[in-house]
């Protein structure tokens, strides 16, 4: 029987309640990719029908990992976890819910025995949370306290954030972990940081609880099938997906916001990272997780301007991508970018996929959605 709250047509695929056979025999397995130290782990994803939590659900899969997903669907499609399962040829469970309800949380918690979680559920557009800031707060923090709490009643002691690299505000680039915090321009990235501060304060007080926060940048590009990637709804707010509406037709032209900003061409430059390298890095993450509180920041260690992603989405993909400047926007800075040394040295991962791969990957995806467009 399930449990308060959760009904059987909330759930697709087989879900590993405490008292029923499991989908992958719990802690005895050894993950996939020839790595006799990780354990197969009970993993629940929040936001994991979203576009770096489906690449990071395929990612956790393809290691050997059970893995459960809660999402409210409401920048998400279910047609995605079906291609999740289609990718890996692996199941997994998914409920629509929402993770600022607490019963609803305390239900799935009731209903598996996880061994860790993987965070990313949040609104994430800058400009958005500037115009709503509330909206902002109230989903991205509460979210992040409700997990928390029934992490602690179940047990279950790793935690895993999808933070942000806008918690080191207008700080010298790269970025570094130790660096101290500077305001944030932004409420998106304020969440960020009260989300950061909440978890460290719970470990403090809880000793077995281990947190990894991953500080990254700006993913793009798709999985390689073709299968997942991202698909936002209405007109997107982050530049990659408008670039191939762009060039598939569906947008007339891009807007660039701001050319007057102190870098090479003008434009805000960032750390482009190909969303499948970010997947991996939080599943290694996830598999180095020890004591404590430990940051990371997830990033190819190299900036590359808007105009700078345009020519090479041009010239890689053989299309045109028609633009126009328009007044900066509020919230952006200058520069973004990391030193992600850290990750390498202590998780054994690094960046693999460059520019020309994340245009190759992204134009793929935008081309057969754009022939193929989901419900």
């Amino acid at each position: 029987m399930f449990k308060r709250g959760v009904t059987k047509m909330q759930i697709f695929g087989r879900p590993d309640h405490k008292n029923h056979s499991l989908v992958v025999p719990g802690t005895s397995q050894k993950c996939a990719r020839n790595r006799p130290q990780c354990i197969a782990q009970r993993i629940l994803v929040t936001g994991g029908a979203g576009y770096i939590g489906s690449h990071t659900c395929v990612a956790l899969l393809e290691a050997g990992h059970v893995v459960t997903v809660v999402d409210n669907l409401c920048n998400s499609k279910i047609q995605t976890i079906d291609r999740i399962k289609q990718i890996t040829k692996k199941d997994l469970t998914f409920y629509q819910k929402d993770v600022t309800d607490e019963a609803a949380v305390d239900a799935i918690f009731s209903n598996h025995s996880f061994d860790g979680i993987i965070h990313f559920a949040g609104f994430k557009a800058v400009g958005e949370s500037v115009e709503f800031p509330l909206k902002y707060y109230y989903n991205n923090t509460v979210s992040t306290m409700v997990l928390a709490k029934y992490c602690l009643k179940y047990g279950v002691k790793q935690f895993v954030f999808s933070s942000s690299a806008t918690v080191y505000g207008e700080n010298e680039v790269p970025f570094v972990e130790t660096m101290r915090l500077l305001p944030t321009t932004n409420p998106y990235g304020e969440t960020k940081v009260i989300s950061e501060r909440v978890l460290t304060d719970i470990a403090k007080a809880n000793p077995g609880f281990s947190v990894s926060l991953l500080r990254y940048f700006n993913p793009v590009g798709a999985h390689e099938s073709g299968l997942i990637g991202e698909d936002p709804r209405g007109i997107p707010n982050n530049l990659m997906p408008f670039i191939t509406q762009v060039a598939n037709g569906k947008l007339e032209k891009l807007r660039v916001f701001g050319n007057d900003y102190p870098t090479a061409d003008g434009t805000g430059v960032r750390d482009y990272i190909h969303v499948v390298d970010l997947a991996e890095g939080h599943v290694a993450a996830l598999e180095n997780l020890t004591a404590g509180v430990h940051v990371y920041n997830l990033g190819t260690g190299r900036g590359t301007s808007v105009l700078e992603l345009v020519n090479a989405f041009q010239e890689v993909n053989g299309v045109k991508v028609p633009y126009e400047i328009v007044d900066r926007r509020p919230g952006d800075i200058a520069e973004c970018y990391a030193d992600a040394s850290k990750a390498k040295a202590e998780l054994g991962w690094t960046a693999k996929r460059g520019i020309k791969e994340m245009c190759r990957d992204a134009w793929k995806w935008g081309h057969l959605t754009a022939a193929n467009p989901s419900p």
